[in-house]
């Protein structure tokens, strides 16, 4: 039986981009943008506690496998097509992602099924700096990103970027001083998060919010799932999407 036998599957179009998406839950919405290799049995997993906690959550299969647990080679095949990928910046710098573009039309779309004070967005490893471009969108009110590891920390200059344009970036910090804080999450040793979370903190000061957990694990809510992470994030988009009809009200 597939993990995604409860949730029930679309597909979402934009732009000429167009991706399978799995939606379950009630309440505000959140959309989990899974990591390398694939929409794997644990980013589900994932998926179905933000649902028990109150949440329509929808998942969009990016890249990988869906709901199996990813054969052993899968990870060393997927990174590799995602650096020529249109959709994906693995190396280049001072460039955001194009499809934030596609991923802040489904948080459109979710917004308006869903209701709410707006939607929460979380971005994993390759995509953990999406989070921050949905953000350009004022529906996305609880921002999230985990372990974010593009551009690939090759050099200081790529371990330090965030995956954002500059006038990408001065959007956001106006959103993050207007009342829209960020949720950050990863392993304190975890080298392929780079000094990402250095970046965060100088450029968007209090309104960057950091869980720093101790060891070398990458995968803070998934493959090396940490409690204390799980809990943050939850109480994150509790905050932002049910504690009152004022949360997340900054729409500019």
């Amino acid at each position: 039986m597939s993990l995604l036998a409860d949730w029930t599957a679309g597909r979402h179009k934009a732009g000429g981009v167009a991706h399978d998406i799995y939606t379950r839950g009630s309440g505000p919405g959140i959309v989990v943008v899974h990591e390398s290799p694939g929409l794997t049995p644990e980013v589900i997993e994932f998926g179905d506690e933000l649902v028990e906690a109150g949440f329509t959550v929808v998942l969009p299969h990016l890249f990988g496998s869906a709901h199996a647990p990813p054969r052993t080679w899968e990870a060393a095949r997927v990174v590799p097509r995602l650096c020529v990928t249109r959709e994906f910046t693995m190396f280049a710098t001072g460039v955001t992602a194009p499809l934030g573009d596609w991923l802040r039309t489904l948080a459109r779309d979710l917004h308006t099924s869903a209701g709410g004070p707006g939607v929460g967005a979380i971005g994993m490893c390759v995509t953990g700096g999406f989070a921050l471009a949905m953000m350009l969108d004022p529906v996305v009110v609880a921002p999230v990103v985990a372990q974010p590891a593009t551009p690939l920390p090759i050099g200081r200059r790529r371990a330090a970027d965030l995956n954002l344009s500059s006038s990408d970036l001065a959007q956001i910090r106006a959103r993050v001083a207007d009342g829209c804080p960020v949720l950050g999450v990863r392993y304190r040793d975890d080298w392929i998060t780079g000094t990402r979370f250095e970046t965060l903190r100088r450029e968007l000061g209090d309104g960057f919010i950091s869980v720093e957990l101790p060891g070398r694990g990458h995968a803070t809510l998934t493959d090396h799932k940490h409690p204390v992470a799980v809990v943050r994030v939850v109480d994150f988009f509790r905050e932002r999407l049910l504690a009152g009809s004022d949360a997340g009200t900054d729409r500019g």
